[in-house]
């Protein structure tokens, strides 16, 4: 007889709770980068690409180069994360997806102990880093194409189902318009939390990011070593 697990859809790392805490993580993220460190939010690259394009055109060439660092970081997380990726399944000990997160957690901790004089480019090049490795690792949440690190594609799939709702009623379009909703709200929450922590806690604040990530952690090792154990080899789906 098939065995019960194998016959599992989706792994524990494809999830909505997954993602929905992920994304909260994020939100954090970019309250965090852009109250107390250079008014920057460090979860996508597409304003840095801009101002990079801008600097090139009136010749501000320190600028062009500076703007190289952060988006360089984001590109270097891409490949890290699909090189190691590759790499970590081959000891069937945890998924590249758990330990992902034990890095995000390893890092969020380091940075909460910079000082506030640190440059704030130390913390903006790590948080690339990691939102990259993440966004290209976390890619389907129950088989729903989603990002775990910025929202705009969710605002547009938010718009985009809900008028195929209206019109069809179709179940699939009604899932989609709830995930993708409610991805925006977590991100939402964890900016406004990570706001709240910033005033209270100051530059320590990010510390409370890595709860977050410290539950999912515990979690997906877990379902690494007991219930998903026999599917290590599995590739989520997306990859």
């Amino acid at each position: 007889m098939q065995n019960r697990e194998a016959e599992r859809e989706y792994l524990e790392c494809e999830q909505r709770w997954v993602y929905f805490l992920l994304i909260t993580a994020a939100g954090w993220f970019g309250a965090y980068t852009f109250i107390l460190r250079g008014g920057v939010f460090c979860n996508a690259q597409t304003a840095n690409v801009v101002l990079f394009a801008i600097a090139l055109g009136q010749q501000r060439w320190t600028d062009a180069l500076y703007l190289l660092i952060p988006i360089g970081a984001y590109f270097l997380g891409a490949f890290v994360s699909e090189l190691l990726g590759k790499t970590v399944k081959r000891f069937r000990l945890l998924r590249w997806d758990t330990i992902l997160i034990g890095i995000e957690i390893l890092v969020i901790i380091a940075l909460g102990f910079l000082p506030k004089n640190a440059p704030d480019q130390i913390c903006q090049v790590a948080l690339n880093f990691i939102c990259s490795m993440q966004f290209n690792t976390f890619r389907q949440v129950k088989g729903i194409p989603a990002a775990t690190t910025f929202v705009t594609n969710h605002i547009r799939q938010v718009g985009s189902h809900l008028a195929k709702y209206l019109r069809h009623r179709e179940s699939e379009s009604a899932t989609r318009l709830f995930t993708h909703g409610l991805l925006i709200l977590f991100f939402a929450l964890g900016a406004v939390i990570g706001a709240v922590c910033c005033t209270l806690f100051g530059y320590h604040s990010i510390w409370g990011s890595a709860i977050i990530l410290l539950v999912i952690f515990i979690r997906l090792a877990i379902a690494d070593r007991s219930y998903e154990k026999e599917l290590l080899s599995r590739v989520p789906h997306g990859h």
